[in-house]
Formats: C-alpha cells, structure tokens, sequence
C-alpha cells in the first residue's frame, strides 16, 4: 500500500469540513449492465480545489456527472453509495437544484452555445437568478475582471473564439450562477501549454478571492496537482491511490507511472505496460 494515504493526509473523519462534498462509496452502471464505478469514495474540503486523476476510460468524467446528477441523460443510474453536499444529500436532486444549490458542472469540451455571443453565454449562466438585474450586472463585471480577454470579446459569436476563450466563457458561465462549488471536466483538454496555466491560475484566484471551491478532473497530473490542495487517482472505476497534492507529486509511484520518470530516468512504453499490470500501489 502506497505510504501516501487518506488516512494520513485527509481531514478527520467527523470534521464538518470533510462533508462540504461527501462521495461514499458509489457505484455507476450503464444501461443496467455496465459497471464503471466501483466503490468510489472521496471528499473536497469547503475552500479546496481538489483533483481527480486518472488516465482516459478511468471513471472521472462520470465521478462529475454522478455529483451533478447528469447521468440519466446517458443512461447512467448510481446504483450504490450516498453523496452529500453541506451535509444533505444530493444524489435524487435534478441537475436544476444543484445549481440553485450552488453546484455548478463545467463540461468537458466547453460547450458554449456557438451562435450566441460571449456575453450572452456568460448571462444564460445567470438564468437561475431571476430578476436580480444589478447583482447579475455587478458579477458580470466581475466576471470580466477575471477574464479581461472575454471583456475584449463580449460581442463575438463563441463558435469564433478560441479554444482558450470558449474555456473561459465556460467557467465564466459558471461563475454567473453564484456557485459554492464547480466541478471542473478536463480544463487544458486541447489547449496550448500557456493557456493552460492561464486557466489554472484564474481557477486558483477564484478558489482563494470568492471561496469558490473546485473538483477538477483531469488527465495533466503534474499541471493539476500544482495547483490542487488534494488528489485522488482513479483506475478503471476505482480510487487507487490519494493524499495530499504535494505528496502526490513527489511519490515515486506516481511519477513513474503518470508522469513518465523515476528516480532511475524515463521508462520505454513496454516498461510501463509491465510496470500497470504489477499495480504495486494495490500489492
């Protein structure tokens, strides 16, 4: 068992702080047959950004949906487990009160509505507020404050925009619903290096500025773990291994695997796929 474990770096268990976002134990099938999550438990910490980790297939994608309870629009029941958010649970509400609830989804692939205007994306983020005009105004500006470049952008079509741009819109559109927490779906997915710390550094200013707390899955470990509090690695459905972001970084186990190097230099492909069946982390 790795050294890097909840029980040494997670909040204590009877912590309030540990049920901000209490995942128990939750398992996820398709179409009534196929089993994707198995036994899923995490936490996020009110005012944490924390990472969910794992490469591509590995359940985190679905780990976001069973929290904003997107799954039935693909066929997806959690047919096992609890979550709780604040101390309630959440996993029979629709998608629409988690966002009065301030459960907010940011989806992979941005997902803006092309043929609207940037800004007229970012407002329908505000549809759940009613008509709150001058507090829809003011959090408008201050949308534009923490994306100066959407600001530059406000009447172009979204279909127009970059990659980066339509990223931005995404969580600006995010913001605009007063959320307590995002969930956050491969943020630097098919973008340039650069703009991928850009992003991550607004997420890091929205998480310590407005308390905004954030689970982000994504597939660039070492970028996520930079700028997460905590992280848990997911394998086929499971959790394999958490702790501590920094802990993470540094344990030799997940350098070797997901990030290509040991302290003995980089593995060909063919030590990897050796080094994944062993799964020593699991031994």
């Amino acid at each position: 068992m790795s050294a890097v474990s909840a029980a040494s770096t997670a909040p204590p268990a009877n912590s309030p702080a540990a049920f901000y976002l209490n995942v128990n134990n939750i398992e996820v099938i398709y179409d009534h047959v196929i089993l994707v999550l198995k036994g899923v438990s995490l936490q996020v910490t009110q005012g944490k950004i924390v990472a969910l980790l794992g490469a591509n297939g590995a359940g985190k994608t679905t780990t976001l949906k069973a929290v904003s309870n997107l799954l039935r629009a693909e066929r997806g029941d959690i047919t096992k487990g609890t979550i709780e958010f604040q101390g309630q649970r959440i996993d029979q509400l629709t998608p629409s009160e988690l966002v009065k609830r301030g459960v907010i989804q940011v989806m992979e692939g941005r997902h803006c509505f092309q043929h609207l205007t940037v800004e007229e994306n970012l407002l329908t983020g505000a549809y759940t507020r009613g008509g709150d005009r001058a507090g829809i105004k003011r959090d408008l500006e201050k949308v534009y404050e923490y994306f100066p470049r959407l600001k530059q952008r406000r009447g172009s079509q979204s279909g127009y925009t970059s990659g980066g741009e339509q990223q931005m819109t995404a969580i600006g559109r995010a913001l605009m619903a007063k959320p307590e927490m995002i969930l956050l779906d491969e943020p630097s997915m098919g973008l340039a290096p650069q703009i991928v710390e850009e992003i991550f550094e607004i997420v890091r200013d929205l998480n310590q500025r407005e308390k905004v707390s954030f689970l982000l899955a994504e597939q660039n470990t070492m970028v996520a773990l930079r700028y997460a509090d905590f992280g848990y690695i997911l394998e086929n459905g499971r959790v394999v291994m958490e702790g501590d972001a920094k802990e993470l970084l540094a344990n030799e186990d997940v350098k070797e695997f997901y990030l290509g190097l040991s302290t003995a230099g980089r593995k060909s492909f063919r030590d990897v796929k050796h080094y994944r069946r062993r799964k020593r982390w699991l031994a």
